[in-house]
């Protein structure tokens, strides 16, 4: 048995800061997903007269309303359930269970911060349940069958062990064992190891979930290679995904490095498509590689990991951090279990900052799409064809998407779209 150190229970500056970042950032995403129903127009905008009907129109402003309520419950289940757990000292009384087992200090911090883990996702399964199988299917977005969905389950356990332990075990053994340059080298190391995983996900794990087929022969694989040629793009393949295996919603997005890129489209969105529109579609993906935003986005990531490794070497075992979280001893696998939540307000505001960052991106795909394309207007049309299929909310509120949107109102890139190819507003 080890020493239980006595501990005031009233939180210390720490445990306040923590505290009320998270009743914050709660409180503001309940005021906008409020203030997002209330901007909801009864009125279908003129844009999207013939796209949609009056009853998809009616149908994407309930399917607003019940995402809506189900977000907030969860959040609000989530958060009680963290702060019980806090609360009650079960931060601490699972430390004791699994010290208890004479491990040592890896073993035990692999152990602790996987249950943590483990308890968050058992805590959101049966939301995950219920938004797939009672939200998503009423809704007519739903394809997963039951077995679909447990093959995705155990694929992704087994992904987070395969990849996941290794991965927190080097970081756990950097610092607990290189000292001050400790950051440094878990900097290093987890930016090589998240290019590597960049570089091999295409090839070795997305296709445990989805089929990659390579598209056939035909109008628009002419259509596609046409344009790459005629944007000096290299493209190594061009693939269709199976994603009708567990959604009617679409997608598209380019996958690869160098002269390996590829264009995956998913097989729903070329079901409701034109080739124009489609071409447009791709037009927009290559305008991210083109004005370099997938390169921006890979280094502010390794920018904000480096600073975030370093600001956990400044926290690692502070006493005032554990007595926080009413822990008795002093670890570095707890320490980093604790800091994340210490980080919540920085995360928070830098994931504002990359929403706006991620919007001007859009608009400057768009830009692209527009220039390089041989029919701007059929982006447009794209956009609306896919806030139909997708039951989209045409009328956001601004602070909703302030806070939330990585992409801008599609009312607002059709409009700007419009703009550029001097074909005005509608």
């Amino acid at each position: 048995m080890y020493a239980v150190r006595q501990k005031d229970h009233a939180m210390n500056g720490y445990g306040l800061v923590v505290f009320w970042t998270l009743l914050l950032t709660f409180f503001l995403k309940v005021v906008a997903d409020i203030l997002n129903l209330a901007s909801s127009r009864a009125d279908l905008p003129e844009e999207f007269h013939g796209v949609f009907d009056p009853d998809a129109y009616r149908k994407s402003q309930e399917y607003l309303r019940a995402t809506t309520g189900f977000s907030i419950a969860e959040a609000a289940f989530g958060l009680a359930v963290l702060l019980v757990f806090w609360f009650a000292g079960g931060f601490e009384l699972l430390d004791r269970f699994f010290r208890g087992f004479g491990f040592g200090a890896l073993p035990t911090g692999l152990l602790y911060i996987g249950s943590i883990l483990l308890l968050q996702a058992v805590e959101g399964f049966p939301f995950t349940l219920y938004r797939t199988f009672v939200i998503e299917e009423r809704f007519g977005f739903n394809k997963t069958t039951p077995a679909v969905f447990a093959a995705d389950t155990v694929k992704s356990l087994l992904l987070a062990l395969l990849l996941g332990v290794p991965a927190l075990a080097l970081l756990l053994s950097f610092f607990a064992y290189a000292g001050d340059s400790a950051w440094l080298w878990a900097w290093g190391v987890f930016v090589l190891l998240t290019l590597m995983l960049q570089y091999v996900a295409p090839a070795w794990i997305m296709p445990l979930f989805n089929r990659f087929e390579p598209l056939g022969d035909g109008e628009l694989k002419t259509a596609i290679l046409h344009y790459a040629r005629h944007t000096e793009f290299p493209l190594s393949g061009i693939f269709v995904i199976d994603g009708s295996k567990r959604s009617s919603k679409a997608n598209a997005f380019f996958t690869g490095f160098g002269s390996r890129k590829r264009i995956a489209l998913f097989d729903t969105l070329i079901a409701n498509h034109t080739v124009d529109e489609l071409v447009g579609v791709l037009a927009h993906e290559t305008g991210h590689f083109r004005k370099r935003h997938v390169v921006i986005n890979m280094v502010l990531g390794m920018l904000n990991l480096g600073i975030m490794f370093y600001l956990l070497s400044l926290f690692m075992l502070n006493r005032q951090l554990f007595d926080a979280f009413y822990m008795s001893e002093v670890s570095v696998y707890g320490s980093l279990v604790f800091f994340m939540l210490l980080y919540t307000p920085a995360e928070f505001l830098l994931s504002i900052f990359l929403q706006v960052l991620s919007r001007r991106h859009e608009y400057e795909a768009d830009a692209y799409a527009v220039s390089t394309s041989e029919n701007g207007e059929a982006l447009a049309e794209a956009l609306k064809k896919l806030s139909r299929s997708n039951l989209s909310n045409l009328t956001p509120h601004p602070f909703y998407v302030f806070l939330n949107y990585s992409h801008p109102p599609v009312l607002d890139r059709i409009r700007r779209i419009r703009q550029m190819s001097g074909s005005g507003v509608s």
